[in-house]
């Protein structure tokens, strides 16, 4: 299949049952499922506002564990922006993306022109061992977005995609899709591969 220049790539890292999965569902299907299912990769798409016109969003969720190194570094590779996510209950979590930051520093170079977002997910859970201000730090130190969410009760979702979106410099790119556009998207999508006889 071509790459298509419009599309906007999110890759979603974080270790094995953080919640990467749930966020992503809950964001495009607006679904939350309880049972955890280890995930080898997955790419979820939404059509977004970029620059005026549409553009699709891809948010590639990815493995949790580091069986696949070169899946992640071609991940990173193609990806415009990233969301790191770590658990609010487990420390080890928070400690386990520090490798993965590194590899998106070395394969992208200036990080800084590049929207990173770090994630503390489950913050509706009562067990934490990581405070907001612990996460706070992290991202300060890796000059970087940060939020708390729960894909469980629907905390902060939607909001951390925008946010992400809005920390894009080389375009414009929005969840909002303005209605005309994508009607005129839409003629324009049922006009092509039709073709008539003169």
């Amino acid at each position: 299949m071509p790459e298509q220049s419009n599309d906007y790539r999110v890759v979603v890292f974080g270790a094995a049952g953080v919640g990467k999965s749930s966020l992503v569902l809950r964001f495009v299907r607006g679904t939350f499922r309880e049972t955890y299912v280890p995930t080898i990769e997955d790419t979820y798409r939404q059509v977004i506002s970029c620059d005026k016109s549409v553009c699709t969003l891809q948010i590639t969720d990815t493995t949790g564990s580091h069986q696949f190194p070169a899946m992640q570094r071609l991940s990173i590779s193609k990806g415009h922006a990233f969301i790191l996510v770590y658990s609010v209950t487990s420390r080890q979590s928070m400690e386990d993306l520090q490798p993965i930051f590194e590899q998106i520093c070395q394969i992208k170079g200036d990080i800084q022109k590049i929207p990173i977002m770090l994630v503390g997910n489950k913050s509706d859970e009562a067990q934490r061992e990581l405070d907001a201000s612990e996460g706070q730090a992290l991202a300060s130190k890796w000059k970087c977005s940060f939020m708390e969410t729960s894909a469980k009760i629907n905390y902060n979702v939607q909001e951390l995609f925008q946010e992400l979106l809005n920390l894009e410099k080389r375009r414009t790119v929005s969840l909002q899709v303005d209605g005309k556009k994508s009607k005129q998207q839409k003629k324009k999508d049922k006009l092509q591969g039709k073709c008539s006889v003169m």
